[in-house]
């Protein structure tokens, strides 16, 4: 006599059995904060990088305790070959130092922590949008960010409410973020620059900064290359690579053959991305990418789907996946 019961258990395992084989997917997350970053850390996740879905329905999966301001901006997250995600941001307009905090999942976090990057030199301005970078090649976390020291370079002609900053971009590196690397100069292209964002496709680094000069107009992005991460990259830049909008916060990822840059035209309230395949030609795929309302300066990354799932299981108040 046929048993029926079991072969609905075989129907069953193999709806499930190809579902859970994907699990070593690749996804990608967005890390992001919106309005002035006073709610903290914000995430997206995507299966294409075109189409981008809130976690936790978009509400913050961290609150900011350090700095003046007590703000997160501009977080840029990267994971270790530890498996530990690094997390570190902007505090305040005007602070000194940056933000850290770590994860194993992305959901429970270290204590705060103030990095006080550039408090040796009293006299600075500002300390913006740090980028935590791991150098697989090095086994050492590059952390970048903008910063002014006023009379450290020749001055430039600056729009009125500008007045007195000439960003250039600083550097420290760490391997266990107890112990850091004394604050470097790391990137002066000769103007204004910030928002420095690093990737690697193959041997190859790619650097993409933000032309920060007011006068002339510039407000757009250039891309830089090295093959040593070490020896820093080339003063000479690219030409404009983001269009005629004002840009900002830009963050690349490599997503199968091509390399994505997304980035924020803050003056038209809205995302957009290009892309290319030899980092050198660039296709404006700003219409066909959907991200979260109200994003702002992030960092796309890339996870597992085992992550990905974790996280939206401990957000979402139920399991999305109770066969995990």
């Amino acid at each position: 006599m046929i048993n029926f019961n079991f072969f609905k258990l075989i129907i069953c395992l193999l709806i499930l059995l190809p579902g859970c084989s994907e699990n070593h997917k690749d996804v990608y997350l967005f890390s992001y904060f919106t309005n002035n970053g006073q709610d903290g850390l914000h995430l997206a996740y995507s299966y294409d990088g075109h189409q981008w879905e809130t976690v936790k329905d978009g509400k913050s999966l961290l609150k900011p305790v350090v700095g003046k301001d007590r703000l997160m901006r501009d977080p840029s997250i990267t994971q270790g070959k530890d498996g530990i995600f690094r997390l570190v941001w902007t505090t305040g307009w005007w602070d000194q130092g940056i933000g850290y905090a770590s994860s194993k999942d992305l959901i429970h976090w270290s204590e705060q922590k103030n990095i006080p990057v550039m408090e040796h030199l009293k006299e600075t301005r500002n300390t913006w949008a740090p980028e935590v970078f791991f150098d697989d090649a090095s086994h050492l976390f590059y952390i970048v960010w903008a910063s002014t020291i006023p009379g450290q370079f020749p001055e430039i002609e600056t729009t009125s409410n500008e007045k007195g900053l000439n960003h250039r971009l600083y550097c420290t590196t760490t391997t266990d973020f107890k112990t850091f690397s004394p604050t470097s100069l790391f990137y002066d292209p000769g103007f204004s620059v910030i928002d420095g964002a690093i990737l690697k496709t193959d041997s190859t680094y790619m650097m993409v900064i933000k032309n920060e000069m007011s006068v002339p107009k510039e407000k757009n992005l250039r891309i830089v290359f090295t093959k040593n991460l070490a020896d820093g990259f080339p003063t000479k830049v690219s030409d404009n690579i983001s269009g005629n909008s004002w840009v900002e916060g830009p963050t690349p990822l490599k997503i199968g053959k091509y390399i994505y840059i997304y980035f924020d035209k803050y003056r038209d309230k809205k995302y957009g991305a290009i892309r290319s395949l030899d980092g050198k030609n660039w296709e404006d795929i700003s219409e066909s990418i959907n991200l979260p309302r109200g994003i702002r300066h992030g960092t796309a990354f890339k996870v597992s789907e085992k992550i990905l799932h974790n996280l939206l299981d401990n957000t979402s108040g139920k399991s999305l996946y109770p066969f995990e």
